[in-house]
């Protein structure tokens, strides 16, 4: 199924609608797509190389605007969802926790393959400053996107040859890398929940 997706994302590549596909599909991949753009950035930019930043721009723009539409439904949907499973206390804890470290972990999340959407759904809901969230997607995933595209400038058209031969490989290592970045929300997010036990004990201790 995810080669079938790979090869869709490419045919587009060869559409007149290549541009606009490039946008929609870096503005999905922020909130609910399971593939990164960067697919057809790379098929868009080994076709026509002198058009690599251009479309590097494309991308970047298209993922910081689903960014933001993640970031409404966090904050729309599932704040109140929050609210309803953890109570006030926890979700202020947890609220607190996240904005202490929300442009670290906006730039962590937008450099690298940890579930960017995550962050998005999750600055939202959590109520994280919403100006550090636009320059720390801008700067994460900008900087991603024009090294992706520079580098298939620079080294040609064998990355995509490299990319295809050993696709199993790196789909395994996408789907890894995907699981362990939930894994590490999960256990972050179980390990607030117990601090916040510990406090509200203390704090109702005699």
């Amino acid at each position: 199924m995810i080669r079938d997706l790979y090869h869709w994302m490419v045919s587009w590549s060869e559409s007149a609608y290549a541009g606009p596909a490039l946008f929609l599909l870096a503005f999905a991949e922020s909130s609910f797509f399971p593939l990164p753009p960067d697919v057809l950035l790379m098929a868009l930019t080994l076709g026509s190389p002198s058009w690599g930043m251009y479309f590097a721009a494309i991308t970047t723009v298209g993922s910081v605007l689903g960014g933001m539409f993640g970031y409404a439904i966090g904050w729309f949907g599932g704040r109140p969802l929050l609210l309803r499973v953890m109570g006030p206390d926890r979700v202020s804890t947890v609220h607190d926790t996240f904005e202490r470290y929300e442009g670290w972990a906006i730039l962590i999340a937008g450099l690298t393959p940890v579930p960017y959407k995550l962050f998005t759904i999750g600055a939202g809901a959590f109520y994280v400053n919403f100006k550090i969230f636009v320059v720390a997607s801008l700067i994460s995933r900008g900087t991603r996107f024009f090294l992706v595209a520079g580098t298939l400038q620079l080294l040609g058209p064998w990355v995509k040859e490299v990319l295809e031969q050993y696709f199993n490989v790196f789909t395994i290592a996408l789907v890894l890398l995907i699981g362990l970045g939930f894994w590490i929300v999960r256990v972050h997010a179980k390990k607030t929940l117990k601090q916040t036990a510990s406090s509200a004990s203390d704090v109702n201790a005699p």
